[in-house]
């Protein structure tokens, strides 16, 4: 209990809340005059329950007074106490100075003279006691490690054929030494110093190792000395041999093959490990490839890789009668009967390419021609055993974050992909020569030369695609360079790498193609405007030294144009054979299926986003990987297309201005009775022109992109015509005063009509029903305007008439062509052009 709680208990009696209580009870108990004879009572109550409680204060303020006088009692006891006790501290503070004084070691810089004391003596001869005793049991464990592993190689090279358990006994009592030496080892680490027994155990560790090495070289010395006799590392006639020869030769192997048994049941097996009588059989093969391909000789060249990649190859093929005729049988009759002798064998022939790679990359990262040709041949190395039947051990060594394993395939090829720095500098090189060769197609003389040397090439590949597509040259070698490109990289073993590969070499040539394009679109664009042949020098473009008519007009400006589309359509076409070719489909499934694929390919513009789950969590895989580049490239052509009709439709309206302003003048009637009408001259630039261009198309682009092109371009120009020519003629006047088209004036108009389908199907070349369905307005008003009216009366009257039924199929008595998509308005307004029309 706190000072300030006492105090607080000892304060008086508050008066006011007592008599605020009082209060409070008066006014609960007494609510009005009716319970006031209850008064009295209850202050004879309050009465006595005073007294009692000042009784039961005056033994409170007892008792607090008695308490009160025992604290402080207490409380001066504890005070002399702790003054007793610091006395005391004191006075032990100055005896251990005093002791310490006495005790100043030879370590402490505070004197110059000092002499170590007893005890510092004692305790330093004790700890040097002790490491001499911890060193002569270390070597003593050591010395009888070694006694053991020398007695263990005396008694292999003394033992005889055939190799038992008995052989190896030293060796067994060496582990079992090791093994205690281990576990005691294990308790002093309980105990807290590990750092000496851990050293001690890897060294006997070792030891084992080496001892058991040593053993193994006895026997491959003695089947190493055996396979020289058969003409080994050569290719060996087995049959040819004498029989002593083939009998000391499977001695050799049995006794290996035992060895080897017996160290599989003392120690822990091996993966990698190969056979021991075939670890036997790769050394010669090791040292003749080292005299051939690690030393100064003619034969250990940078720039030849494939000499020691098809070295490899040739000591596999020509051992391999043997490895399965030989070997396997003698491999059949021991433990190891599911081993394939062949592929155990040529698995112990990859370090020693290994060792040879991982010594020469290093050389060759600062040549990227030589490199990039090493890692082609390497691919070629593993191409080469997979089609022999050798199939790669793949490690499953991956991270643990990536969500499937990431290596689909084996090979000696991973020894240099496998390295990121290596990797990485390969992967600029192929860049670099992708983009200088892209640049030359770029900047050849032909580069935008159309040819057509490839079309039957293309139509055999491209038959549901513009078969008769023909090409540029630039788009024809950047196809070639792409599919090279594809070729370098489809063998790499790791879908990382092809993703790499695609987002940093391949697709970047396809989006500068594009931009090549495009740019060409926009300058072409530039020349073309009005504004820069209006203002010289407008735009940047400089207009006395470039003529934008000679560049952008005429059939050479829609040349232009043609070659910007076949090329844009040509790589279009491409990519979307590429797309449904199985590599790709197997690359955009793995794309979409692994996260860290994904972040190789998410920052780029040009890779499709990724495909949807369902809800199984399958990826569905409607497009293709180069499903964004192929929609690019068809905008592109879209817009060469569309650049195309504006350029053939503004020079034919443009032609045709000088002839629809001589319409202006009043025509003069011509002789009725002439029978022969003659189109205006002014017409016939604009025509020609047209004829011009179609036929340029039509010997320079694909059927269907020439027929689209028609459609648009003729209906376009067919509308310009109806309008200026027929349905807002000008010189002729409307109303009750209106001057009309004679008889002969109207066939004239029929006649330009018909001119325009005329030349379009010379042009063509194709029947005069698809010509005629763009010029179906146009030829229908002409054919209106030049027809006997006396003849159809009754259409007139169906028009005038206020008559909507049947009109169109007696306006197709007249144009044989419907209504042509001619409106009803617009059919009277053409016939009301006729001065003998009165309505």
């Amino acid at each position: 209990m706190s000072s300030q709680t006492v105090k607080q208990l000892q304060d008086p009696p508050s008066a006011g809340l007592a008599h605020n209580s009082a209060l409070d009870v008066l006014n609960g108990s007494f609510a009005d005059s009716a319970h006031l004879d209850d008064l009295q009572r209850s202050l004879d109550d309050a009465r006595c329950s005073q007294v009692q409680l000042e009784q039961h204060l005056v033994e409170s303020e007892k008792e607090v007074d008695i308490l009160t006088i025992n604290t402080r009692i207490e409380a001066i006891l504890q005070q002399d106490k702790a003054k007793e006790l610091a006395s005391l501290r004191d006075s032990l503070e100055d005896d251990l100075a005093y002791l310490s004084h006495d005790l100043i070691s030879t370590l402490s810089p505070t004197g110059d003279d000092n002499a170590p004391t007893l005890l510092e003596e004692i305790e330093t001869m004790h700890r040097a006691l002790k490491e001499l005793e911890s060193v002569r049991s270390y070597v003593a464990v050591v010395e009888r490690t070694l006694q053991l592993s020398e007695w263990s190689s005396s008694q292999m090279r003394n033992s005889t054929s055939p190799i038992t358990t008995a052989a190896t006994s030293k060796y067994q009592a060496l582990l079992a030494f090791v093994n205690d030496a281990r576990h005691s080892c294990s308790l002093v680490e309980d105990i807290g110093n590990s750092h000496g027994s851990l050293t001690l155990i890897s060294f006997l560790e070792r030891i084992c190792d080496k001892t058991w090495g040593d053993m193994k070289a006895i026997l491959f010395s003695t089947l190493i000395s055996a396979s020289e006799n058969l003409k080994w590392p050569t290719a060996v006639d087995y049959v040819a041999a004498s029989k002593e020869d083939r009998t000391t030769f499977e001695s050799a192997v049995s006794d290996l093959l035992k060895l080897q048994e017996i160290g599989e049941s003392l120690h822990p097996p091996r993966e990698t490990e190969g056979l021991y009588p075939l670890q036997a059989l790769i050394h010669p093969v090791a040292l003749r490839f080292k005299y051939h391909f690690d030393s100064e000789r003619e034969t250990n060249r940078l720039d030849r890789p494939e000499w020691y990649f098809t070295h490899i190859i040739n000591v596999a093929h020509d051992h391999r009668p043997f490895m399965e005729g030989v070997m396997q049988r003698l491999i059949h009759g021991s433990n190891f009967q599911g081993v394939n002798a062949w592929h155990n064998y040529t698995t112990l022939l990859l370090p020693v390419l290994e060792r040879k790679l991982k010594h020469s990359v290093p050389v060759l990262l600062t040549r990227p021609a030589l490199l990039a040709h090493t890692v082609y041949q390497s691919l070629i190395f593993d191409s080469t055993l997979r089609d022999m039947g050798y199939e790669f051990v793949v490690q499953d060594n991956q991270e643990a974050h990536d969500e499937r394993r990431e290596a689909e395939q084996g090979g000696i090829s991973k020894v240099i992909l496998e390295q990121k720095d290596w990797f990485k500098t390969w992967l600029e090189g192929e860049k670099k020569f992708a983009d200088d060769q892209y640049h030359e197609i770029i900047s050849a003389s032909d580069a935008w030369v159309v040819a057509d040397d490839d079309r039957h090439e293309y139509a055999q590949n491209h038959a549901a695609r513009d078969a008769d597509l023909k090409a540029t040259t630039s788009a024809r070698r950047i196809k070639a360079l792409v599919e090279q490109v594809t070729d370098r990289y489809s063998p790499l073993p790791s879908f990382r790498q092809r993703t790499q590969f695609l987002v940093h070499v391949q697709l970047p040539i396809l989006e500068l193609y594009h931009s090549r394009i495009s740019s060409s679109l926009d300058a072409f664009e530039t020349l073309s405007s009005a504004l820069v042949r209006a203002v010289p020098g407008a735009l940047g473009v400089d207009g006395p030294k470039t003529d934008g008519r000679k560049l952008t007009g005429g059939v050479e400006g829609s040349q232009r144009l043609c070659k910007a589309l076949l090329s844009a359509r040509y790589i279009e076409n491409a990519m979307r054979t590429w797309g449904e070719e199985v590599f790709f489909l197997e690359l955009l499934g793995e794309i979409n299926l692994r996260a860290s694929l994904r972040v190789t390919t998410g920052s780029h513009s040009s890779f499709p986003e990724r495909n949807a789950r369902d809800n199984d969590g399958a990826t569905t895989s409607d497009g293709t990987i180069f499903e964004e580049l192929v929609t690019q490239y068809a905008k592109l052509s879209a817009r060469a297309e569309d650049m195309l009709v504006q350029q053939i439709c503004g020079e034919c309206e443009g032609s045709l201005k000088s002839h629809f302003s001589a319409l202006s003048t009043h025509m003069q009637d011509p002789d009725d009775s002439t029978v022969e009408v003659a189109v205006p001259s002014t017409l016939l630039p604009g025509v020609a022109l047209l004829s011009s261009h179609l036929a340029f198309l039509r010997s320079t682009l694909p059927a269907s992109v020439v027929t689209r092109l028609y459609r648009r371009t003729a209906s376009r120009i067919s509308e310009h015509v109806l309008q200026r020519l027929v349905l807002f003629r000008p010189s002729l006047t409307r109303g009750s005063a209106r001057s009309g088209l004679t008889r002969t004036q109207a066939r004239v108009v029929q006649a330009e009509c018909e001119l325009w389908t005329e030349s379009s199907q010379v042009a063509m070349n194709t029947s005069h029903t698809r010509i005629e369905k763009p010029w179906s307005r146009l030829l229908a008003a002409g054919r209106l305007l030049g027809a006997d009216l006396q003849q159809h009366e009754k259409l007139l009257s169906t028009l005038f008439g206020g008559k909507n039924d049947g009109w169109e199929e007696l306006l197709d008595n007249v144009t044989g062509l419907g209504c042509g998509g001619l409106g009803m308005d617009e059919v009277k307004t053409v016939l009301r052009l006729r001065d003998d029309c009165r309505r």
